[in-house]
C-alpha cells in the first residue's frame, strides 16, 4: 500500500506550491503586461536604430562611390589635359624648330647673298683697276710702238676700249674652250 500512497501523492495537488506558483505566475504577467509596451517600444526603437544605421550607411557608401566617381573623372580630366598639354608642348617645339630653321636658312641665304654681292663688287673694282692699269700700259706701249704721244684723251678712249674688247674676247673664246 505503500505504493499506491506513493502514486496518490504523485497525483495530489500541493496547495502551498500551487498557490506561490500561481501568484509568482500573476506577478510575472503583470510585470510582462506592463513592462511589454516599454520593451517593445525600445525594441522598435532599436531595430529603427539599426535600420537608420544601416540606411546611414548605404547613404554614406553611396557618396563614397559617387566621390569616387568624380575622383576618377577628375583624374581622367587630369590625364586628358596632361596629354593636351603635351601634345601643345610638342607642336610648339615643332613649331620653334621649324622657325629657327627657316630663320637659319634665311641668315644663311642673306650671308651667301652678301658675300655674293661683295665677291661680285671685288671683281667690278678689280677689273676696273685692271682697266686702268692695262689701259695706261697699252697706251705707253701704243706711244712706243707708234711713236707718238696719245695725249688726246679720246684717242686713248679709243685705243683701251678696242684693246680691252679684244682681251674680253679672248678670254671668253678661251672660256668656251675650257668647258
Amino acid at each position: 500500500m505503500n505504493l499506491a500512497a506513493e502514486q496518490e501523492s504523485i497525483l495530489q495537488i500541493h496547495w502551498d506550491e500551487f498557490t506561490f506558483g500561481a501568484i509568482a505566475f500573476i506577478l510575472f504577467a503583470l510585470v510582462v503586461y506592463r513592462m511589454w509596451p516599454r520593451l517593445t517600444s525600445a525594441l522598435d526603437e532599436r531595430a529603427n536604430q539599426i535600420e537608420g544605421g544601416i540606411e546611414r550607411a548605404r547613404k554614406a557608401e553611396a557618396e563614397a562611390e559617387e566621390i569616387r566617381q568624380q575622383y576618377r573623372e577628375k583624374l581622367d580630366e587630369a590625364h586628358r589635359e596632361y596629354a593636351r598639354e603635351l601634345e601643345q608642348a610638342k607642336e610648339q617645339r615643332a613649331s620653334i624648330i621649324a622657325e629657327a630653321r627657316e630663320e637659319a636658312q634665311a641668315e644663311a641665304q642673306r650671308v651667301l647673298d652678301a658675300a655674293h654681292a661683295q665677291i661680285e663688287a671685288d671683281r667690278q673694282h678689280a677689273f676696273a683697276q685692271l682697266r686702268n692699269e692695262i689701259g695706261a700700259l697699252s697706251t705707253d706701249l701704243a706711244e712706243r710702238i707708234v711713236g707718238e704721244s696719245l695725249g688726246d684723251s679720246a684717242a686713248q678712249n679709243r685705243v683701251i676700249d678696242r684693246f680691252m674688247d679684244e682681251l674680253e674676247h679672248s678670254e671668253t673664246a678661251s672660256q668656251a674652250e675650257v668647258r
